[in-house]
């Protein structure tokens, strides 16, 4: 077992399964370099199962949309472990990009994102650390609540 399964592990964290077909013409993960680019991930559950649909502010609190961040970038790890074979190999988480379906009166992005950037720095330690955007948005496919997209840097 790798030093970031174990940690992930020791959270009580468990990465869902890797997605088998996706809704669009794209690939889950990009490398050019040093650089690998994870593919937006919504907020399933280790089955591959959505939850957490609607918008924030309107049918769901922030605390849900919170623990949506956490599933979103759960998902975008096992993507990155499927490419690299090993999430060791991240040196480095680069950024994080949120797409949080919300209420026009919604405003608390950021601490919906925090869900995401709080896995992050808990599973990698200060390389977990990471530049951020948490973005309003009108809706996402399926009605998901957010979507999470990464840059990581490996080896």
């Amino acid at each position: 077992m790798s030093a970031i399964d174990e940690r992930l592990a020791e959270l009580g964290l468990q990465l869902p399964k890797p997605r088998t077909s996706t809704i669009a013409n794209l690939v889950k993960t990009v490398r050019t370099g040093d650089l690998l680019f994870v593919s937006g991930h919504g907020p399933r559950d280790v089955d591959g199962e959505v939850v957490h649909t609607g918008k924030l502010g309107a049918e769901l609190t922030v605390e849900e949309g919170y623990d949506a961040a956490r599933l979103c970038v759960l998902g975008c790890l096992t993507s990155a472990k499927e490419a690299l074979g090993s999430l060791d190999r991240v040196t480095r988480v680069v950024k994080a990009l949120g797409y949080i379906a919300s209420d026009p009166g919604f405003y608390q992005q950021p601490h919906v994102m925090n869900g995401a950037s709080d896995v992050l720095v808990d599973v990698f330690g200060e390389k977990g650390r990471h530049s951020r955007a948490a973005i309003g948005v009108a809706v996402i496919p399926h009605n998901m609540a957010m979507e999470v997209e990464l840059v990581l840097e490996v080896d």
